[in-house]
């Protein structure tokens, strides 16, 4: 489920900014292209909230390069911007998951655009195959 919440991301990053701007769901050593977006999920969470039911939080921070190096400033705020409205919902699954807790910082020149998606999940109980007879004997046996 992670990879696909990871993928959704990187679908309404692309269909936002388009082909222009590389998207990252892995570390890069050599041959990074900017303008681009990195998607780091942070410290995600679990907890039971009744029986099978479980709500799980995903924050990720989603980096942004800028191609400028005149106007990182500038460009840094404008992609900011787009961010805010775009991240806003995505959809995973045919399903609209809503972002939370959305904030940003601005690290070495780097958009650092912070944003949750939490969900209920609820998990299937594995059905065991039951035996089809047993038969119990009892008694005494001469030995």
């Amino acid at each position: 489920m992670l990879n696909k919440l990871s993928e959704s991301i990187a679908l309404k990053l692309n269909h936002e900014f388009g082909d222009d701007y590389k998207i990252y769901t892995e570390s890069v050593k050599q041959g990074l292209k900017e303008p681009c977006f990195f998607i780091f999920l942070l410290t995600s969470s679990q907890r039971q909230v009744i029986g099978k039911r479980y709500f799980r939080e995903h924050p990720f921070d989603i980096h942004y390069f800028p191609k400028s190096k005149e106007d990182k400033n500038e460009e840094i705020l404008d992609v900011l911007d787009r961010l805010n409205d775009a991240l806003e919902y995505i959809t995973m699954d045919g399903d609209l998951l809503r972002g939370t807790n959305i904030h940003h910082e601005v690290i070495d020149d780097v958009l650092h655009f912070f944003v949750n998606y939490n969900l209920h999940v609820y998990k299937e109980k594995d059905t065991a195959d039951f035996m089809e007879s047993l038969q119990i004997g009892s008694g005494l046996s001469k030995g």
